[in-house]
């Protein structure tokens, strides 16, 4: 078999079952798994996969600009969105992370909700004006202009000054193995910063990046409170999720 035969078979694989094993790819091929890696890797170069321990997996489809996220299943971020409003109480106080689908959240919250939310999307406090009870406190620090979100030294000590009930974090890639993950470095560790300052961490998770990863990691499935997914409770990705432990709010 070519290796351009080779690396179609890798991806039609990894559509079909959601993940590719190195070792069983070369033991099943009569290759080495030296060039099954190499196959990853050259994969990964051009953004097809994942590359994890072991193997690879789905590349996040969340992974692309604002602009481009706009475009991605925004029914299912909706749904997710609509879930996910409701964990933010009357009076109480709300972290909410950037992206798209927190910008769901926010238009889903009632007009005559009284709380407080803090982010550091300039995105999400510009859309909450309408919300005249809601108070707004926006983190500052470096933009990244990727996600429109603050990160950096600056917005990380900003974060420890907040204490709310409850996060509602975004993340691209949500595996039972890979745990929680994201594009950025600098923004996987606000996302943590911000984790820290909240009694309860939602993860806001559309059906798209349900067994999909990125490449560096926010937090491991442990700790979080739960998972508020569309996706379909008798997917085997789904499934794998819950056996690990996560609770679904669906």
């Amino acid at each position: 078999m070519l290796a351009a035969q080779r690396r179609d078979l890798l991806l039609a694989r990894l559509r079909s079952e959601g993940r590719i094993v190195a070792k069983d790819m070369a033991d099943e091929l009569g290759v080495s798994e030296d060039s099954v890696r190499r196959d990853l890797r050259e994969l990964a170069a051009a953004g097809l996969c994942q590359r994890v321990y072991g193997g690879a997996l789905p590349v996040s489809p969340a992974i692309a600009d604002v602009a481009g996220r706009e475009r991605v299943e925004p029914g299912s971020k909706a749904r997710v969105a609509s879930i996910a409003a409701g964990l933010v109480t009357p009076g109480g106080t709300a972290i909410l992370d950037g992206g798209t689908t927190a910008l769901a959240v926010v238009r889903a919250l009632p007009l005559d909700l009284t709380a407080t939310v803090v982010t550091h999307s300039p995105s999400v406090a510009a859309a909450l004006v309408d919300h005249r009870d809601v108070e707004v406190f926006l983190l500052g620090g470096r933009l990244f202009k990727h996600s429109l979100v603050t990160c950096g030294a600056a917005a990380v000590e900003a974060a420890q000054a907040v204490t709310a009930d409850v996060f509602l974090l975004g993340v691209t890639g949500v595996h039972h193995e890979a745990g929680l993950t994201t594009g950025d470095a600098d923004e996987a560790a606000m996302k943590r910063a911000l984790s820290r300052r909240a009694a309860d961490t939602y993860v806001l998770a559309s059906a798209e990046k349900i067994g999909a990863a990125s490449r560096f990691a926010v937090l491991p499935l442990a700790e979080v409170t739960g998972l508020v997914t569309d996706a379909d409770p008798s997917a085997p990705v789904v499934r794998e999720l819950v056996a690990a432990g996560v609770q679904l709010v669906t």
